[in-house]
């Protein structure tokens, strides 16, 4: 699919406040078969988006780099891990997380990753659909509504079939 992420940022300029609220709701109820929905959701979704075509995770937002990462990539470079860090991370004074100077990434290059092959652990998991159970990640996916098209339409999707099923609006 050919990705307009100018529509992309109308439709959560227009959506996020009701998908967010969507969301929260899950701190306080419980849907049956939900980890059966997302599932099917999430396939409908990745049928429909290619992350190769959008990019918006690397042009909006850093990875964390975990000592592992930032070894294999200095190492892919021809760096010493040291120098990589100087060269392109800070460290955040809150977390101690490793994480980009700027962004886009500095990786990105024509819109594709640079170091596919051995880019953060943090990129190859993005939009962590996967990590934990929908409804104990609401954070995550809060955040990534505004960064990740496949995010935003598996959200839509679940909130019309819930709504459906369950009419609670």
């Amino acid at each position: 699919m050919s990705l307009s992420l100018t529509q992309f940022k109308k439709t959560v300029a227009t959506r996020k406040r009701k998908l967010v609220l969507f969301l929260k709701k899950f701190d306080e109820i419980t849907v049956p078969g939900l980890s059966a929905m997302v599932k099917k959701a999430d396939k409908e979704v990745w049928n429909k988006i290619d992350c190769m075509d959008c990019a918006n995770c690397c042009k909006t937002m850093t990875p964390t780099y975990k000592k592992e990462d930032i070894s294999r990539i200095a190492d892919h470079l021809n760096m010493k891990p040291k120098e990589f860090k100087e060269r392109w991370l800070l460290q955040e004074k809150k977390s101690g997380d490793w994480v980009n100077k700027s962004t886009p990434c500095q990786f990105l290059v024509k819109n594709k990753c640079s170091i596919y092959d051995v880019r953060p652990k943090d990129c190859a998991g993005f939009p962590h659909h996967h990590k934990k159970d929908f409804e104990l990640y609401n954070d995550t996916y809060i955040q990534n509504l505004s960064s990740c098209p496949a995010t935003l339409m598996l959200v839509e999707r679940l909130q019309e079939k819930i709504e459906e099923e369950y009419i609670w609006k």
